[in-house]
């Protein structure tokens, strides 16, 4: 699989990584323990099989819109097969429609059933992954906010990118020259 992904500005990267420390300096699961270079802070999009030239065309004008201002709105638990402990964005009609437009890229060239639903719009719920694990319920505690910096107010989502779920290996996803 090919993930879509946007990077965060560097003082937002900087604040993330923080909350990932404190997470684990206090025992809990964070991302901080996935040692791969390619581990950093980013707000998945989407993603499908392959990026075809079709998918990569459209990508190209989402990559030109960038940087794109985004606000935090604080801590967020999911519980899906895996509990996740993350900083939530704002879902404004800018990140909406950059959104949207990747879903529809995505969407126009990939078998439906490799898309995750958690990914269409109206479902797609944009955050930063500060912590992940299989155990339910390890976010339950009421004491984990209070672990973490507050996140910025206000971040710029600079860098389009995707990751190769396969080989391991990491693009840079630019606009069209």
């Amino acid at each position: 699989m090919r993930t879509v992904e946007l990077l965060l500005d560097e003082a937002a990267d900087a604040a993330v990584r923080e909350a990932w420390r404190r997470l684990a300096d206090a025992g809990l699961p964070s991302q901080a323990r996935h040692r791969s270079p390619t581990n950093s802070p980013h707000l998945t999009l989407a993603s499908c099989p392959e990026l075809t030239a079709p998918i990569r065309w459209e990508l190209a004008e989402v990559a030109a819109a960038l940087p794109l201002p985004v606000r935090f709105d604080g801590v967020i638990r999911f519980e899906r097969p895996t509990s996740v402990l993350a900083w939530s964005l704002e879902l404004d009609s800018t990140l909406a429609g950059l959104h949207r437009r990747v879903w529809e890229a995505v969407v126009s060239d990939s078998p439906p059933e490799t898309l995750s639903p958690f990914h269409e719009p109206g479902r797609w719920s944009p955050h930063i992954t500060l912590g992940r694990t299989r155990r339910p319920g390890a976010f339950a505690g009421r004491r984990v906010p209070e672990l973490l910096p507050p996140p910025p107010l206000l971040a710029h989502l600079t860098t389009l990118r995707s990751f190769d779920t396969e080989t391991g290996t990491l693009e840079i996803l630019t606009a069209r020259a």
